[in-house]
């Protein structure tokens, strides 16, 4: 599953390399797009916090730069989500924010915090700072991913300066 699969850049590209893919993401103009690619991917729209998949139906979950654009319930609720779609033994690769990134985010004008570790940034027009984004330290992260044993985790910063993001694998108890 490439949960929030966007236009599909990563579902397109495992679907490529022979995997069976189900791209889903809340919007529907990224769906199409992935549809008329002639590439053999099962898309549905919908929220990623509201999976509507059988309990146990995916073998991996991606989610990359997608997760966080929540507070804090929309990301449990979508972690939750994970964990229910993910066989036993079924492992995740994705993206969450890091605190370390969080003092950079606030020295743009305009930000304020909505809710516990969420801000937004609603005057950046043209980007999604205006939609909620959830910030977290590793303590944070790990009672996050209740449910799941973290096999790999890494504070990394990005392309642009104090872009850090958390990169984690985690295997589904």
């Amino acid at each position: 599953l490439d949960l929030g699969a966007g236009v599909g850049r990563h579902a397109l590209w495992l679907a490529q390399q022979g995997f069976a893919v189900t791209a889903l993401d809340a919007a529907p103009e990224g769906m199409a797009a992935v549809a008329a690619s002639g590439t053999e991917v099962t898309t549905v729209v919908a929220g990623m916090d509201a999976l509507p998949f059988d309990k146990g139906t995916f073998d991996h979950v991606l989610s990359w730069n997608v997760l966080y654009h929540g507070d804090e319930d929309v990301v449990l609720s979508a972690i939750g989500q994970i964990r229910r779609v993910l066989r036993p033994g079924g492992t995740f690769l994705g993206t969450m924010l890091s605190k370390r990134r969080l003092p950079h985010e606030k020295a743009r004008p305009g930000g304020r915090e909505v809710s516990r570790n969420t801000w937004v940034w609603p005057e950046e027009p043209g980007k999604d700072k205006h939609h909620p984004h959830y910030f977290c330290n590793a303590a944070e992260l790990v009672v996050l991913w209740g449910g799941f044993e973290l096999q790999w985790l890494e504070d990394r910063e990005h392309e642009n300066p104090g872009s850090w993001h958390w990169h984690l694998i985690a295997e589904r108890l």
